[in-house]
């Protein structure tokens, strides 16, 4: 009998965000997450970036379900362009399906069945059996999976980290990890985002302490919290402290206003609706009557925060009596937006607090001690570190090798790899296609589009748009050349390079027997010869345009 299972990796290995992982027995495949990663500067123009699930597309007959670990863009944002092209079910938390809910009604003719599943809710699909388990995270309603395989049973933790005073008074399920640790655990695959600081991740209860601090200390001010949407927990302590401090609280920003309406539905936010006020009406309140929730924790270029710091957005202006505090941490890579933010807060005159002045912000992710636990409570055979760049993994199998994991029980994954776990052994196997997609608007691209090297280009070397008329029976230029550029010279130097390229062309023109040439031959012969000009007066390479006319 063939009790080999694979594991794919299509996302979320050797790189932060967009987890995506294929368990696959036979003639079945269950999906673990389908999440997005954001563009970095070598992707001009570019929305978002998802996995690239030509796999799972290629076998898309065999592939089951999606099981969701929880409601963060990178476990769910690329839902709606997979379940565009698998149409198959997914299961979540109510929370993570509410969220998925919402955004799949940006997508109204992609087909989407939620299956709301409990902690200790189990599942059977095929010769997978499932049981969901809950786990503490920056986002309510996680949860770790425990997969029983033909090849022993296999923990996924998801995101997590053990907080010992959780906002909703429900712990992560330490007990339960433990009686799924004794009964014997295959394969660990454990997530690596924070397995290089030291210590644990401390509780989300000591931000709610660090808030009521600031604002017994700041009473006459008006005060603005930004944080991530998705962080219900802080969310509702933000909330509690405005109603214990008799403040009103409006929400701004889309997905803090889309996200707190479907918190507040499920019951997973609670407050008095009466407490609350429209963005439109604070202007009409003193400034210790207003507590404002927004977007923007990330310097992000459109969001309500952002635009309050330029001056440019609508409802509120900054003055020098408010207090804005970033309830977040910047996300690597995210730091300069974050930085040029509150320097224009602070040019505006308001007081700012941020993570590096007090603890107003906790992460979601276990430290090494609490990933120590983990591995002790689950007590795997074998184990993948996944959620994390490479230097994420290798000190993750580090880790684990300290606690007595052997080292050729151990697989550091890499996109596209699968795995072959067996009762007794793990190995790698090959490679399948694997990497980004891009998503540009409503269309999907990847990496080597030829849009994306001419934006490149012209993000880096400009445009350069060359206009001539040709008499098709003598053979010359019937008038000046026109030529327009952007981003190739400085306007001090424009006229003069205009006017030597025009007579760069002429000249070249004048060497050749235009007489019934072909117009794509003529074009390739000014562009060879602009191209060439320009770069021996700039050193740039600009991209040429050429429109040739015959009278």
């Amino acid at each position: 009998m063939n009790n080999k299972v694979k594991i794919t990796f299509l996302g979320g290995v050797g790189e932060i965000g967009k987890n995506m992982t294929a368990i696959e027995y036979e003639n079945e495949i269950i999906v673990v997450d389908a999440g997005l990663t954001f563009p970095d500067d070598e992707l001009p123009g570019i929305d978002i970036v998802i996995p690239d699930i030509s796999y799972l597309l290629a076998n898309k007959d065999k592939v089951k379900a999606i099981l969701l670990t929880h409601g963060h863009e990178d476990h769910i944002g690329a839902l709606p362009f997979v379940l565009e092209q698998l149409n198959v079910p997914v299961y979540g938390s109510r929370l993570t399906l509410a969220l998925v809910e919402n955004k799949m009604k940006e997508h109204p003719k992609v087909k989407f069945k939620g299956i709301s599943v409990k902690p200790r809710n189990v599942l059977k699909l095929g010769n997978f059996t499932i049981e969901f388990i809950k786990v503490s995270h920056s986002i309510a309603g996680s949860l770790a999976l425990c997969i029983t395989t033909p090849a022993g049973n296999i923990v996924h933790t998801g995101d997590f980290k053990v907080d010992y005073e959780p906002i909703d008074g429900e712990m992560i399920d330490l007990p339960r990890l433990g009686e799924i640790g004794k009964r014997g655990v295959n394969l660990l695959l454990c997530e690596s985002t924070n397995v290089c600081r030291k210590g644990f991740t401390m509780s989300e209860k000591s931000v709610g302490r660090a808030l009521e601090e600031i604002i017994k200390s700041h009473l006459q001010n008006r005060i603005i919290v930004a944080t991530f949407a998705s962080n219900i927990h802080r969310l509702q302590q933000i909330m509690d402290l405005a109603e214990k401090y008799k403040r009103k609280v409006a929400f701004t920003g889309r997905s803090m206003i889309n996200v707190s309406e479907v918190a507040y539905k499920l019951g997973e936010l609670k407050y008095n609706r009466e407490n609350i006020i429209d963005i439109e009406k604070v202007d009409k309140c003193d400034d210790k009557e207003i507590l404002i929730i927004t977007t923007g924790s990330q310097g992000e270029p459109m969001s309500a925060l952002t635009r309050m710091a330029a001056g440019e957005f609508k409802q509120i202006k900054l003055r020098e009596n408010d207090l804005i505090i970033l309830s977040a941490s910047p996300i690597p890579g995210n730091e300069k937006n974050v930085y040029n933010v509150i320097n224009a807060l602070y040019k505006l005159g308001a007081d700012v607090i941020y993570d590096e002045l007090a603890d107003v912000h906790v992460s979601g992710h276990a430290c090494q001690e609490e990933l120590k636990l983990m591995h002790s409570l689950i007590k795997p055979k074998h184990f993948i570190p996944v959620h994390g760049e490479y230097r994420h993994l290798k000190v993750h199998k580090e880790l684990a090798m300290t606690l007595g994991m052997e080292e050729r029980n151990i697989v550091i994954p890499s996109l596209g790899m699968q795995v072959e776990l067996s009762p007794n052994s793990i190995k790698q196997g090959g490679f399948v296609t694997a990497g980004q997609k891009l998503i540009d608007g409503i269309g999907i691209g990847d990496m080597d589009s030829n849009v994306l090297r001419e934006r490149k280009q012209l993000a880096e070397e400009g445009i350069c748009v060359v206009c001539v008329d040709i008499n098709n029976v003598s053979g010359t230029v019937s008038s000046d050349p026109f030529i327009i550029t952007r981003g190739v010279v400085y306007a001090d130097e424009q006229e003069s390079f205009v006017q030597d390229a025009k007579a760069a062309i002429i000249a070249s023109l004048k060497e050749q027997d235009l007489r019934g040439m072909e117009p794509s031959v003529i074009k390739q012969s000014i562009r060879r010869n602009i191209s060439n000009f320009i770069y021996r007066r700039t050193k740039r390479r600009p991209m040429i345009l050429t429109i040739v006319t015959l009278d």
